[in-house]
């Protein structure tokens, strides 16, 4: 019985599922293209600003330690 239980699970949530992939829509190649383009172009702009930003925080430790003897 309970074994019974878990196979009619098991293939409603199977049935389930592919219903619900069925009323996906799913994005052209232009589309996905576009949204790759922007998305490793926003990474390259947030990795140029954090090295930008650990750059200069590096030379400014540097700095106060040459200014007080560190």
């Amino acid at each position: 019985m309970a074994e019974e239980k878990k196979k009619s699970r098991g293939s409603t949530w199977l049935r389930e599922t592919r219903g619900e992939l069925k009323k996906v829509t799913w994005p052209n190649r232009e589309l996905v293209m576009k949204n790759t383009g922007t998305v490793l172009l926003c990474s390259l702009l947030i990795g140029a600003c954090i090295w930008i930003f650990d750059f200069a925080a590096t030379n400014l430790v540097k700095m106060i330690l040459a200014v007080f003897g560190g």
